[in-house]
This record gives structure tokens, C-alpha cells and sequence, in this order.
């Protein structure tokens, strides 16, 4: 991993209009509703979003679940909750974990409602906001809740533009927000995770060091998926594209004069982690202790 390399920068004129949006609508809301990429789960959270909604309730929904290891959604699940947060894991295509959604948010609420109850506002709907990096799955994850079409979802990032209130539950409606990033990565490995899970276009990086790194992440979390997948030794501490070579020399991704191919392996690699052939693959650790 190159620590050296250049902060990239990555911010759209929407993206700072969607920023701008959450901020006017954030007073008018009772919870937020953080959704993650469960393989991913550090690096897809906006560090903005803890600044903009200091102080509000929120529940943090680790989508995509099922694409990352059970293990360790648990282990990211526990460590959220370390933090002081509600935390949800799910899968919004099948509706895995959906249903608890509403019974944790009106827990995290119970104070609240009591006093509502209190004051003769019984009635009173509760009121999210979702937020999330583009492409992290949010507008699915709504569409989940609600049971029919309400959000715009798509597979690119970018697709949810304007403000949708949509009713999700009996007494509970969630305000849809357009995905957002911050402006500058810090750290490489952040813009690196994710390009490889699409929440920004790929094609910013280099795809032959993109699927570098990534061969390099898996040998040292997944050496058998490696070994079995690509048939080269899963060693952590070898140059990762010294790994794309020796896998693309498996393959027999071959060019004139017997160089290997690494453009083509790079590709294969990335296909094949997004097409789910290698497994279950959560990307990143959860913090320890």
C-alpha cells in the first residue's frame, strides 16, 4: 500500500447541494438512519456526518450484509454498539433483519415518546432521515421498508438527486437524502475500499493497483479464497502486483513474449470480488478492545 500517495479528490456540485439539504431538514427530524456497506463498514461512513448530526439519535444499518462474512458483521455490529449506537444488519433485497428496524428505532425513542404521550401528541409520526455515501445501498434499504418502489435506487453513484419524504412504517416516515461524500480522502485505502465496492468510479484510480491492493488485503484476511480461486501462494507481505502476476500466469493471461497480462487479471479480480465468486468478503477489521 502506498501511504505516500496523493489525498484523492473526489466532490461533485451535487454533493455539496445534498450536504446543504441535510443540514436545512436535520432540525425537523427525530432519528437518523446512517446506512453502511457492511464490507466496508469504516470506510464507507462519512466523517461529516458525525459534525453535521452531533447530538441527534441514530440507528446504524449495516447493509450489503449479506455479501460480507457473518463473523464479522458481528464483530462491526458489537463495536457500533460500543460507540453508543443502535446498529442493524440486513439485507434489503431478501428483507433479512428489515422487520427490526422499526421496533429498535421506537427503543432508541422510548423518552421521547413517552413524552409525547404526555403532552397529548400520541399521534405524532416519527420522523428519520436517511443518510449514506452514494451507491451504499440506501434507496434499496428504503424501498425495504416501505414494501413497494418509494426510492429511486440504481448501481452507480449519484442516482438519488432530490428530497423524498416516504412512509415506511404505521406512524413513521423517513426523509430519502442524495448520497454523499467528503471532500478529500486522506487516506488512500478509504478511496481505495471504495472504488472497489463502486461507491465511487474505479476508473479514478488505476485499475491494475486498484486490484493490487486488493489482492494483497485478501492474502492477509482471505488466503484460502485466494489460494483456491487463483492457485498462487496468499502471501501477505509479497507486492500485490507481483501477486496479479503470478495469478494471471495461472489463468494464462499470457501477451506476446509470454509477459502476463495484468490489465486483464486486474479486471478478472475485480469482476469476480464483485460477482460474489470469491465469497463472503468483509474488507476491514473492527477495531479491537
Amino acid at each position: 500500500m502506498n501511504t505516500n500517495a496523493s489525498p484523492i479528490q473526489w466532490y461533485p456540485g451535487h454533493m455539496a447541494k445534498a450536504r446543504r439539504m441535510m443540514q436545512e431538514n436535520l432540525g425537523m427530524v427525530d432519528v437518523l438512519c446512517e446506512i453502511l456497506d457492511a464490507r466496508i463498514p469504516h470506510a464507507s461512513r462519512n466523517p461529516d456526518i458525525d459534525v453535521l448530526a452531533a447530538g441527534k439519535p441514530r440507528v446504524i444499518v449495516l447493509g450489503r450484509a449479506d455479501l460480507a462474512e457473518p463473523k464479522r458483521t458481528d464483530e462491526w455490529k458489537q463495536w457500533y454498539e460500543g460507540q453508543g449506537y443502535a446498529v442493524l444488519a440486513c439485507d434489503s433485497r431478501s428483507r433479512r433483519g428489515i422487520a427490526g428496524f422499526s421496533p429498535m428505532v421506537r427503543e432508541l425513542l422510548e423518552e421521547k415518546i413517552s413524552e409525547w404521550n404526555r403532552k397529548g401528541q400520541s399521534g405524532r409520526k416519527i420522523r428519520l432521515m436517511a443518510v449514506g455515501i452514494p451507491n451504499v445501498g440506501k434507496s434499496t434499504f428504503i424501498n425495504s421498508l416501505a414494501g413497494r418502489k418509494a426510492a429511486i435506487a440504481g448501481d452507480r453513484p449519484g442516482v438519488t438527486r432530490g428530497k423524498q419524504w416516504i412512509s415506511v412504517d404505521n406512524g413513521m416516515e423517513l426523509l430519502d437524502t442524495p448520497g454523499i461524500l467528503w471532500p478529500k480522502f486522506e487516506d488512500p485505502e478509504v478511496g481505495e475500499l471504495l472504488a472497489v465496492t463502486n461507491a465511487i468510479k474505479a476508473e479514478i484510480l488505476d485499475r491494475e493497483a486498484l486490484a493490487s491492493t486488493l489482492m494483497q488485503r485478501l492474502c492477509r484476511l482471505y488466503p484460502e479464497a485466494v489460494v483456491s480461486r487463483y492457485k498462487i501462494e496468499a502471501d501477505p507481505d509479497k507486492p500485490g502486483y507481483e501477486l496479479l502476476e503470478e495469478a494471471a500466469r495461472k489463468r494464462g493471461f499470457l501477451v506476446s513474449g509470454g509477459e502476463t497480462d495484468t490489465e486483464r487479471m486486474a479486471n478478472t479480480l475485480l469482476n469476480e470480488y464483485h460477482s460474489g465468486k470469491l465469497g463472503r468478503l468483509t474488507l476491514e477489521e473492527a477495531p479491537k478492545g
